[in-house]
């Protein structure tokens, strides 16, 4: 039987979209190129925007066409939206033509799933109430390539007022250091020169496992392993990036000048609201650190607009802010009510044209300082990880700097999954063009 699985959301429902598969091929079944192909689907979804959901009930709309074409196709729903109470019965009443409806806490459990719905011939709906222990050694089947990511922790302790995650993914779990390390020489053995450590809050890695483990430790670990060149995290929380962790970043050669540090606002009333646990003075200072650490660092940041009561004054402080840090790039959104979450109870909900108009503007502000930023760039040789065809050019290849800058290059079909020597020519805001040099040496 062949499977296509459907990924919406983070790079953590992206690691997740790599163990459902892994875990598919290890039963039995083989990928399809595509969904009218496929003989199971699997739908991992997201719930962090109200944009996502309804991403994904459109896309169960479409699948009922093909279920009627193919009655004996499988679909699956599981991942972060289905953890929500009550969204498993309004998927049943609304797609009724859904085999499988699974949990954050059980991905584990899809081949056994799926293997009972063509068993009994009948739906099955399986959601944990609760997260259970980290399991360790989940295959994964992931694309291939130079880059990997690896989770290093599940879960969130933080509740920010705001947000679903810690609803649907539970509370923080962190994974043993060793484990994380034995994959990653695994990772590299496959020919990977680049890891990704996830978790919904790196920076408090290890705070359930005991004295002496902690992120700067594994990261001291992580870059001690031969062959491995670059090392990147996600996600990092303000609060929680103490003083150890920059100049771990400084002194630590594999760990790439880039950081995503989410602010989410400007002003400390609307922090504050939020649960973050810092104020902009706070935010100001952490910047100022890692700067004057790491000079040439690349900073990006997670941006909310129009968060309930959000006056004038504070939408002016959070532009404020942008304009005052410079952010390399910002994700931007408009504040969406999560059920379930404190804020989406709060008044002073603003209208969606006011959260348009705001975000409007904070884009045309943002997204002049990217440019800026890339312009810098014109002129100079950067060093670029070759990931492959770019998207946009298939015909040049795409890559990433040690900064996360997107580079498009012409070059030889063969420094794919290497790092290469890139001349910047030119700079747009959000990409830079250049002419490859050369390929670097490959480490032992």
């Amino acid at each position: 039987m062949r499977y296509k699985i459907l990924v919406w959301g983070c790079q953590m429902n992206e690691r997740d979209g790599e163990i459902a598969a892994g875990l598919m091929e290890e039963a039995g079944f083989t990928p399809a190129n595509d969904e009218i192909e496929a003989d199971v689907l699997v739908l991992l979804t997201c719930c962090v925007r109200e944009k996502a959901e309804n991403k994904v009930y459109g896309k169960l709309g479409e699948l009922q066409k093909l279920k009627k074409k193919n009655p004996e196709l499988i679909i699956a729903v599981g991942g972060c939206m289905m953890q929500q109470p009550g969204v498993a019965e309004k998927v049943r009443q609304l797609a009724p033509h859904v085999d499988v409806i699974f949990g954050t806490h059980n991905l584990h459990q899809l081949p056994e799933l799926l293997r009972r719905v063509r068993e009994l011939r009948q739906p099955v709906v399986a959601i944990w109430a609760q997260e259970g222990e980290v399991i360790e050694g989940l295959p994964a089947r992931r694309a291939g390539g130079s880059k990997a990511l690896v989770n290093i922790s599940f879960g969130c302790n933080n509740f920010c007022s705001y947000c679903i995650v810690p609803y649907v993914r539970g509370r923080e779990r962190s994974r043993n250091p060793e484990s994380i390390l034995s994959e990653i020489r695994r990772l590299v053995d496959e020919g990977v020169i680049e890891v990704t450590l996830l978790g919904q809050n790196v920076n408090s890695y290890g705070r359930d496992l005991g004295a002496g483990i902690n992120f700067v430790s594994l990261l001291e670990q992580v870059n001690s392993i031969p062959g491995l060149e670059r090392i990147r995290f996600l996600t990092s929380h303000p609060r929680d990036f103490n003083p150890d962790l920059v100049k771990a970043m400084a002194r630590l050669e594999k760990i790439c000048e880039h950081v995503h540090l989410p602010v989410q606002a400007g002003s400390n009333r609307v922090l504050e609201r939020m649960n973050r646990g810092y104020t902009r003075e706070d935010y100001f200072r952490l910047v100022d650190s890692l700067r004057a650490a790491i000079p040439d660092i690349s900073i990006t940041t997670d941006l909310i607009v129009g968060f309930p009561g959000e006056s004038e004054g504070d939408f002016a402080q959070t532009l404020d802010l942008v304009e005052r840090v410079q952010f390399d790039n910002a994700f931007t959104f408009m504040f969406s009510p999560r059920r379930g979450t404190p804020a989406a109870d709060y008044p002073e909900q603003l209208p969606l044209e006011v959260k348009k108009e705001r975000l409007s503007r904070l884009m045309e502000v943002q997204n002049a300082i990217s440019r800026r930023k890339n312009e810098v760039f014109v002129g100079k040789e950067v060093e670029v990880l070759a990931e492959g065809h770019s998207k946009t050019d298939p015909e040049k290849i795409s890559g990433r700097t040690r900064g996360n800058k997107l580079v498009i290059f012409a070059a030889p079909e063969d420094v794919v999954g290497r790092l290469v020597k890139v001349h910047i020519t030119s700079a747009q805001t959000f990409l830079l063009k250049g002419e490859y040099i050369d390929a670097l040496p490959k480490t032992g």
